[in-house]
């Protein structure tokens, strides 16, 4: 919850990520560190409750991001783990 990690549906475990919130332009990295069916949903990344905070989206909760890999993990990208 208070780490700088995020839950992707593709990018391997261990992968970090810039992500820009459209509307302030604040950014943080993260590390993906967990799974989720996102896609159905709409969203294209679910990130900690500290990462949100720091892109000042806390409030509404979704925000229009867009995503910059900066390296790719060695972790598995197998959903089922």
């Amino acid at each position: 919850m208070y780490g700088m990690t995020a839950c992707h549906p593709t990018l391997p475990f261990g992968s970090k990520v810039r992500v820009v919130n459209r509307s302030n332009h604040h950014s943080v990295i993260v590390r993906i560190t967990d799974r989720g069916d996102l896609v159905g949903e709409g969203r294209i990344i679910d990130l900690s409750y500290a990462a949100a905070h720091k892109l000042g989206m806390t409030w509404d909760g979704l925000a229009k991001v867009d995503l910059e890999v900066l390296s790719i993990g060695k972790g598995t990208t197998d959903s089922r783990r």
